[in-house]
């Protein structure tokens, strides 16, 4: 099979209700990868909007180096998991400039986050995708450009 066959599977990984966020914390003068939980929405430009807290490590991680990657896992029902699709993001993660049109965007997707969205800490972010690496299955491995992925 060739790439242009995977592209449809990799975008509808990115609708996942949940991934991996890989941020770069600082430590001593030294970085390390930090991964947490996330819960992305995905706008119909193709846009991931996350709610992050301030006060969290990811957030203030971001707020140093936008740098990121995302992990979105279409595996999680799988008995044999690296059989199953997955597609890892890279790019850059910046404050929405569109913070009430992506609240309501990202509430719409994810309506349990009503209770903190409103909290003064919380805002909107955006993760800008510089590529995409699709795993389709055990050996079965394509890189996608932002395009592809819309």
């Amino acid at each position: 099979m060739t790439k242009p066959d995977y592209r449809e599977e990799a975008r509808a990984l990115l609708s996942q209700p949940r991934g991996g966020l890989g941020t770069l914390a600082e430590r001593a003068g030294q970085l390390y990868p930090f991964v947490s939980l996330v819960l992305p929405a995905q706008d119909p430009d193709g846009a991931l909007i996350l709610l992050l807290s301030d006060l969290s490590d990811h957030a203030k991680n971001l707020q140093r180096d936008p740098r990121a990657s995302l992990l979105m896992d279409g595996t999680l029902t799988l008995k044999e998991p690296l059989t199953g699709p997955r597609l890892t993001l890279i790019g850059e993660v910046h404050l929405s400039p569109d913070q009430a049109g992506d609240k309501a965007h990202y509430l719409s997707v994810h309506p349990e986050a009503e209770m903190y969205a409103g909290f003064g800490d919380f805002k909107f972010y955006r993760f800008r995708i510089a590529e995409g690496l699709f795993v389709a299955g055990f050996g079965r491995i394509f890189r996608l450009t932002p395009e592809e992925l819309r």
